[in-house]
């Protein structure tokens, strides 16, 4: 009978505790439930970076969505009134005078089960702001539109999406050198 020496037991056990190791280490990945259309759903506050040629600009906005709409209780203005009202001066001043703007967006959505993602098309309407310019409204109409779909992911719960401002028509005429402005919400999360 052959005996077994202090080397070759402690070799054998090392051999068996490193098996069971990497066992367990195979199954220890998170368990990512499939994201569903509802999980879409509830408030969010997320960071906007709005774009218009070389100016940059960076807030938290906060906004709701609720079954196929997504509610800004304040859409973000003042690139707009700056581009309408040169002067910054009275363009700030307009835009405290315009107050709250309230936006909805429109959307329909489908799930990627390959990403485990909801994808949102949006479908932004035109965005009517009156302007106050030296005493007189002016009616401008805003053409936003969404060049990518949105995206909800349900590992993380974050929305992300774009807007791009193409087209200022103020009191019926385009305004025509103008940049677009470019609204990018990279990462929004619910509350």
């Amino acid at each position: 009978m052959k005996k077994f020496t202090v080397t070759q037991l402690l070799t054998a056990i090392l051999i068996v505790l490193t098996g069971f190791s990497l066992y367990s280490c195979s199954s220890d990945g998170p368990d990512i439930p499939p994201v569903k259309l509802e999980d879409v759903n509830g408030n969010y506050k997320g960071r906007l970076i709005t774009i218009q040629g070389n100016v940059k600009t960076e807030k938290i906005k906060d906004f709701k969505v609720k079954k196929d709409t997504i509610t800004f209780a304040e859409f973000p203005i003042q690139e707009i009134v700056r581009t309408v009202i040169k002067d910054p001066a009275k363009a700030d001043e307009a835009v405290k005078t315009i107050g709250k703007v309230k936006y909805n967006i429109k959307y329909t959505s489908s799930i990627n089960t390959a990403s485990n993602v909801v994808e949102l098309s949006l479908a932004p309407k035109a965005l009517e702001i009156r302007i106050p310019v030296d005493g007189v409204l002016k009616k401008t109409e805003v053409a936003l539109v969404s060049k990518q779909k949105g995206f909800y992911v349900g590992m993380d719960e974050s929305l992300r999406f774009a807007l791009v401002a193409e087209k200022i028509t103020v009191d019926g005429t385009v305004l025509g050198s103008y940049e677009a402005i470019n609204y990018n919400f990279p990462f929004c999360v619910k509350n």
